[in-house]
């Protein structure tokens, strides 16, 4: 089921007011500058916060239609979302973090083994690494089977070697998750790894000519289209 959503939201400083699409196996990078609505466009697409105006459907399904006052809490939208700080219960087992979403034991098996974390499944959050938390924040985002992967910088506080294996990990993973995926970064080229589109905010609003500016010397005729 696609992804598509029209939404405004005043904040501070400017309104954000953007239209995204993203179809099932596809991920769409959103990149940009610090403070420039990013986040809060992942909030507002996970129930966390109410746009002003506007609509998010995922296929046939409605979230949110400000017009018709129709709103679905983040529970009922059976999502997966990563954010960089790992959210995971620091008093439970990784296999239990993981099992806390889940459906089906048997896909907590199969998501340990996929991420190659099985053997640390009886061990605290604070017994492994960052790398190693990360990927159990993905195993619980992914063990309830999402309709759609939010992912907010879910490898900017790892070190290179793991951020890279963890991109490549992604990209194998995402055309056989078949759901949209929306994958906020700060890293271009995290960005043209991962995203079949790039999407710049700035200032609140989809802005091609900066994505352009910034960085035309290095990306050449290969970037994502804007979705």
């Amino acid at each position: 089921m696609s992804l598509h959503a029209a939404i405004r939201k005043r904040l501070p400083h400017f309104e954000l007011n953007v239209e995204l699409r993203c179809a099932p196996g596809k991920l769409t990078a959103i990149v940009g500058p610090s403070g420039a609505g990013k986040t809060t466009l992942v909030r507002l697409l996970a129930g966390l916060e109410r746009p002003d105006q506007g609509f998010i459907r995922l296929g046939e399904t409605t979230w949110v239609d400000t017009g018709r006052r129709v709103f679905v809490s983040p529970r009922k939208r059976g999502l997966g979302l990563v954010f960089q700080d790992y959210c995971l219960f620091p008093h439970l087992s990784v296999r239990r973090n993981v099992a806390f979403a889940a459906e089906d034991d048997h896909r907590v098996d199969e998501l340990l083994r996929l991420f190659g974390i099985r053997h640390l499944q009886d061990r605290k959050p604070s017994a492994i690494s960052g790398g190693e938390r990360q990927r159990a924040a993905f195993c619980q985002a992914l063990a309830r089977n999402p309709s759609l992967l939010l992912l907010d910088e879910p490898f900017s506080a790892l070190d290179a070697a793991t951020r890279e294996t963890l991109r490549r990990e992604l990209k194998e993973l995402k055309t056989s998750l078949d759901i949209p995926v929306i994958h906020v970064t700060h890293d271009l080229t995290e960005a043209r790894f991962l995203g079949d589109a790039i999407m710049p905010v700035v200032n609140g609003c989809i802005t091609p000519d900066w994505l352009e500016r910034q960085y035309a010397p290095c990306l050449g005729e290969t970037s994502g289209s804007p979705a």
